[in-house]
């Protein structure tokens, strides 16, 4: 069953004892079922080569066809070649034998992949306080809203959240709204001001008013602009100065449908800010769901959440093993 937002996140003795409304297994059966509708444009690419390919006779032919059909996934190339190289391995020795087994040794290993580093958030810190980054049209200010929804609504926490995109008017009237329909406080400076002001207020007020959680919006900015990407290090900075330990976690928001040049950005957002964790969007509009593997796989930062839609259920948390089912199964 998808895990649900008790095993994303860490949280402390009285919201880890709090009811659950989440853990009904129904409803995450539920998710892993749209889930695997929404993936559907990958899916379709790739079992149809995948079935085709590994009930067939194991022959030179039959590895090259399926690291082809895992690259036009975005799977990355070293990924799938480690993938491939080891299934292929399995295979000649015996180990593993026939169609059905070879393809959940399959799902096994794209899996285990994907699951690496630190999948959780620690919740814990009194506030904690997340960064939110990423290019702009990656879904990143919906992300964050959505967030803050499931943490106030399903788990009782409080959230404030800090609108640093200062640049552009209308994500901090998009940031206001999710925080009038979530129901919670939201800080904002005068369009052009210093974001690091403004996500320096955020944290001051969120330590003085005892909340749970403090999100970080910054200003979406392409991986090439050097100095807005030297500002998101400036951002971090300050909010350091205001919470020695902050931010504790920095989510990079990554759109799904831009394939490899998904993977370029998270590597050199990651070279600006230590970032904790990807979230991954619009893997319904693609055929490309494979680069949430190639980022886990070759830069070692854990897909933490995925959005598969529009509505507020389908931002979710990422779970390694259905999303490697989802991808591959028929």
């Amino acid at each position: 069953m998808a895990r649900d937002w008790r095993d994303l996140f860490i949280l402390d003795a009285a919201a880890a004892a709090a009811p659950a409304e989440e853990a009904q297994p129904e409803r995450r059966r539920g998710f892993f079922r749209r889930l695997r509708e929404n993936m559907a444009k990958t899916r379709e690419a790739l079992a149809t080569e995948i079935q085709a390919t590994l009930f067939d006779t194991l022959d030179e032919e039959t590895w090259e066809r399926l690291e082809e059909a895992l690259i036009m996934a975005d799977v990355g190339a070293r990924t799938t070649a480690d993938v491939v190289g080891r299934l292929e391995e399995e295979a000649t020795s015996g180990v593993v034998e026939g169609g059905e087994a070879l393809q959940e040794r399959l799902v096994e290993l794209l899996a285990g992949i994907a699951r690496t580093g630190d999948d959780k958030i620690d919740l814990r810190h009194g506030p904690t306080v997340i960064m939110a980054c990423g290019v702009n049209g990656t879904g990143k200010t919906t992300t964050i809203g959505k967030l803050a929804h499931h943490m106030h609504h399903e788990l009782g926490l409080t959230v404030l959240l800090g609108a640093a995109d200062t640049f552009r008017a209308a994500a901090v009237e998009q940031l206001t709204q999710w925080a009038e329909r979530v129901g919670c406080d939201i800080v904002t400076g005068p369009e052009g001001s210093d974001p690091g002001s403004v996500a320096f207020d955020a944290v001051a007020k969120g330590r003085e008013r005892g909340v749970d959680v403090v999100i970080v919006d910054t200003a979406g900015r392409l991986h090439t602009q050097d100095d807005l990407m030297a500002e998101l290090t400036k951002i971090r900075r300050v909010i350091g100065k205001q919470m020695p330990d902050a931010p504790h976690e920095t989510l990079l928001t990554v759109d799904a449908t831009t394939g490899q040049n998904g993977l370029r950005q998270a590597k050199l957002f990651s070279e600006a800010v230590p970032v904790d964790g990807i979230v991954l969007t619009k893997l319904d509009g693609t055929a490309k769901g494979g680069i949430a593997l190639a980022i886990a796989g070759e830069l070692g930062i854990p897909v933490k959440l995925i959005g598969i839609g529009e509505q507020l259920e389908d931002l979710r948390p990422f779970d390694p093993d259905d999303f490697a089912r989802a991808l591959v199964a028929p």
